[in-house]
């Protein structure tokens, strides 16, 4: 069994907010635009990372991230990318991607928006955490946290924090 926090979007930004709500998470998956690579070894540090690199994120960001991340969690297979779309609206390289990989999670960030869902046509449970980060269009700030065990996945909640200014 594993608790499993997912962020994006976080643009610099990994506060006590966020560190509050993923407290109790064994890995944190974050969906790209860590900001930095100082951001990206400041949250590995708080707990086990797997990530891929977003839009925003340099050079040393994409020689340690990747742009998709394939892997095994318990009886789960997770697909991460930071521009994936969403059902019915993946992005091309996406697409081609869910259709090799034959995912069971498919996680994406860039649209600032939280989105969960389920994918019927793919078999996948589609999950976008929204913006973790202070900087970007989105008023509210998101993540998501849920459990994977075994085959099964429960006590998805979701954090929801005003954005300053």
């Amino acid at each position: 069994m594993k608790r499993i926090g997912i962020i994006s979007d976080t643009h610099g930004t990994f506060d006590d907010t966020l560190r509050r709500f993923l407290q109790n998470v064994d890995e944190i998956w974050h969906a790209g635009d860590f900001g930095s690579l100082e951001l990206a070894d400041e949250i590995a540090a708080f707990k086990p990372l797997r990530g891929v690199y977003g839009n925003i994120d340099g050079g040393m960001t994409r020689r340690v991230f990747k742009e998709f991340a394939c892997f095994e969690c318990e009886k789960k297979r997770v697909l991460m990318t930071h521009i994936g779309g969403y059902p019915r609206h993946y992005s091309p390289h996406a697409v081609g991607m869910i259709q090799s990989a034959k995912p069971d999670i498919f996680v994406s960030g860039h649209s600032h928006i939280l989105k969960v869902m389920y994918d019927p046509v793919y078999s996948l449970l589609h999950i976008n955490s929204g913006a973790a980060g202070q900087y970007g269009f989105h008023k509210v700030r998101t993540a998501v946290r849920f459990t994977i065990d075994g085959d099964d996945i429960r006590d998805m909640e979701i954090g929801e924090w005003p954005r300053r200014g």
